[in-house]
C-alpha cells in the first residue's frame, strides 16, 4: 500500500535536519520513498492528515524484560540484590510459557501505545515473545537470558541455539536473535566463552548486563583483579557486537575500552534510580563518541515502558548530576532513543531515522495539546514536554498498527484480562 502522510512536521533524526515543518512523507510498501513538497503524480492509496501532528522515527527500547509485566508493582522499595535474589528469581522460577506469552503481549501493547516500534528483550521462553512480535506487528531482538546452572550448563545454551534457529529472520525480518549471558556475576568465564563461540557461529551479537552496581564492580576486582569491563575485554567478549545494559559504574579506562571496541551501552535511567544503582556517565560517553542507547529495563523495575519518560530523564538527570545545563542535550536524548538504539540492535541501516530508503517505522504525535503550546522548538518539546500518551499513530514496515490510539493488531481487552488472571495465579503457585 502507498501511504501519504500529508502536511506533517518532522523530526527526522537524520543528522542533517533538526526539524522539518509542514512537509510530506510518501511511503511505498514498507519503505519511505519520498520526503518533501512535490507530491504531484504519486500514486496514493491512503492519505493521513498530518496537521497538528509530528512525525518521529519509531522509538527503540534497547534493553527490557517484557515478560516481567506480570510482576509489575509486585515488589518495590528494596535493594537490587534483595529484589533479585529474594523476590524476583524465586517467583520467576514458577513462570510458564503461557505467562511469558501474555505478559509480553501486555508489554507490547504498552510499547505500541507509547511509540516504541523496536525492542531488545532478555528473558525466558523467548519463542513466546517471538509469537507476540508476529501478532503485534512490532520489531524485536530476542535474547534468551542465561544464568549459568552448574548442574546443567548446556541447557540454556541449547535453548539459545534453538531460539536462533527457530526465530532469527522470522516475522518478515522483524525478528533478530542475539546471545545473552546474563552478567559476569551469574556466569563463569568458561560459560561466557561458549556464548561467544555461539555468537560467532551465528554471526550475531551479544547482550549482557554490565557494571550495573557498585557491588558488581567491587566483586569483580576481588575475583578477577579488574573491572567487569576490563574482564570482558580480556576474554575477547567485545570483539563481537555487544549490547551492554546499564554501564553505570565506569571509570575513564572502562569508557575508553567501550569506545575502542564499539560497544553499545544502554542507559536505563528510571530503573537505575528506582533500584538505587547510581548514575551512568552518559555525558562522558557521548562526548567520547560512544552511541549510548536508551532502555526502560523491565516493567517490574521501572515500572512502565514509556520511552518518552526515559528521554526526559536521560537529559535532565545528567544536567543535575553534572551541574551542567548543557549536559546531554534534548536532541542527544532523542537520538539515544532512536538512531543510537537502532545501531545497538544492528538495524540502523533500516530504522532509527526518517530518511528515504529506510523502513517506514514512524510514529505520529498529536501536538494539539496544551503542553505543546507555544511551539518554539519541537526538539525541546519532545525531550521536555512529551508523554507516551501523545502518540496517535504507529507504523511499522509501512503497516499501521495503531491509529487514533486504537491498536489494530491485538485484542487489548483480552490481554488485560489474561495478564490479571495469570498474575494472581502466579502469586498463589
Amino acid at each position: 500500500m502507498n501511504i501519504l502522510i500529508k502536511n506533517v512536521d518532522i523530526l527526522p533524526v537524520d543528522g542533517k535536519h533538526d526539524q522539518v515543518f509542514n512537509s510530506n512523507i510518501y511511503i511505498v510498501d514498507d519503505k519511505i520513498d519520498y520526503i518533501g513538497d512535490n507530491i504531484e503524480g504519486k500514486e496514493v492509496h491512503r492519505v493521513i492528515d498530518g496537521k497538528n501532528k509530528l512525525a518521529l522515527p519509531g522509538l527503540v527500547n534497547a534493553h527490557t524484560h517484557l515478560g516481567m509485566s506480570l510482576l509489575r508493582n509486585y515488589t518495590d522499595d528494596v535493594p537490587l540484590q534483595t529484589w533479585l535474589e529474594e523476590k524476583i528469581w524465586p517467583i520467576e522460577a514458577k513462570m510458564t510459557a503461557e505467562d511469558i506469552y501474555w505478559g509480553s503481549l501486555l508489554s507490547m501493547v504498552e510499547m505500541i501505545k507509547s511509540g516504541t516500534t523496536a525492542f531488545c528483550d532478555m528473558y525466558d521462553f523467548m519463542g513466546e515473545v517471538g509469537r507476540g512480535v508476529e501478532e503485534a506487528g512490532i520489531r524485536g531482538v530476542l535474547t534468551r537470558g542465561m544464568v549459568e546452572d552448574p548442574n546443567n550448563p548446556d541447557k540454556k545454551l541449547n535453548e539459545a541455539r534453538n531460539l536462533y534457529k527457530n526465530w532469527h529472520g522470522k516475522a518478515d525480518g522483524r525478528i533478530k536473535v542475539m546471545i545473552a549471558p546474563h552478567a559476569i556475576y551469574t556466569t563463569s568465564s568458561e560459560f561466557l566463552l561458549k556464548t561467544m563461540d555461539m555468537a560467532r557461529e551465528f554471526d550475531t551479537g551479544l547482550h549482557i548486563h554490565l557494571s550495573e552496581t557498585k557491588i558488581e564492580v567491587e566483586d569483580s576486582y576481588k575475583a578477577h583483579g579488574k573491572s567487569p569491563v576490563k574482564y570482558l575485554e580480556d576474554l575477547g567478549f567485545f570483539d563481537i557486537h555487544t549490547i551492554a545494559a546499564h554501564c553505570v559504574h565506569l571509570d575513564d579506562e572502562d569508557i575508553n575500552i567501550l569506545y575502542r571496541h564499539g560497544v553499545y551501552p544502554v542507559n536505563n535511567p528510571t530503573s537505575n534510580l528506582k533500584l538505587a544503582s547510581g548514575f551512568a556517565p552518559i555525558d562522558k560517553m557521548l562526548k567520547k563518541g560512544i552511541p549510548v542507547a536508551l532502555g526502560t529495563d523491565g516493567p517490574s523495575s521501572n515500572n512502565n515502558l514509556d520511552m518518552f519518560e526515559e528521554i526526559n530523564l536521560a537529559s535532565i538527570l545528567n544536567k543535575g548530576v553534572n551541574l551542567d545545563a548543557v549536559s546531554v542535550s534534548a536532541l542527544e536524548a532523542i537520538e539515544m532513543a532512536t538512531i543510537n538504539g537502532a545501531k545497538a540492535l544492528g538495524w540502523d541501516k533500516e530504522i532509527g531515522s526518517i530518511e528515504v530508503g529506510k523502513k517506514a517505522d514512524i510514529i505520529l504525535l498529536d501536538l494539539d495539546k496544551p503542553h505543546f503550546y507555544p511551539r518554539h522548538n519541537l526538539v525541546s518539546a519532545i525531550s521536555y514536554s512529551a508523554h507516551g500518551s501523545d502518540v496517535d499513530t504507529v507504523m511499522v514496515d509501512g503497516k499501521i498498527i495503531m491509529e487514533n490510539r486504537e491498536i489494530k493488531t491485538l485484542d487489548v481487552e483480552l490481554i488485560k484480562y489474561m495478564t490479571e488472571k495469570l498474575a494472581k495465579d502466579l502469586i498463589r503457585r
